[in-house]
Parts: C-alpha cells; structure tokens; sequence
C-alpha cells in the first residue's frame, strides 16, 4: 500500500517552456486566421518534445485529444480543430 508519494509530472513541470515554444510555432508558421496541417504537426512535435508519454498516454483512451483554438485579443474564436 502507498501512503504518499512525490511526484514531478512532466505536463506541469514543462508548462512554461510548452507556453514559449507554442508561442514562437505560432509566429513562425501562422498565417492569416486559419489552422493549416503543418502549424498542427509543429504544435505536435512541441507536445513530444516536452512530455513524449503524453501522446500514446492519451491515445489509449482512444483519440490523441488535440484541440487547436485561435482567438482574437478579445477572446472570440477565429478557426478551432480537433484531432
């Protein structure tokens, strides 16, 4: 039986460098106001490179779970894709 435990989990710990890495992908590869299939694969790879278990962790439950939003300064969603 466990009666504690200490645990570092990579998606919290990374969550900083997963911001400034999303954020540098988007300024090179975004273009205009619509998702393309190369932004997504770079969001993809950023995913893998931070926390690689994270993507086959959620596949078992049967879909990866990536949903991409862009929004506007004033919060309204100009294009959102699912995977």
């Amino acid at each position: 039986m466990t009666t504690w435990v200490n645990m570092i989990i990579a998606t919290e710990h990374c969550n900083t460098a997963y911001n400034r890495a999303l954020t540098q992908v988007a300024r090179k590869h975004l273009e205009g106001r619509k998702l393309s299939e190369g932004l997504l694969n770079k969001v993809e790879m950023v995913i893998r490179a931070f926390d690689p278990c994270l993507s086959c962790s959620s596949h078992s439950f049967g879909s990866a779970g990536l949903d991409v939003l862009i929004r506007d300064p004033d919060g309204n969603v100009l294009d959102d894709t699912t995977r």
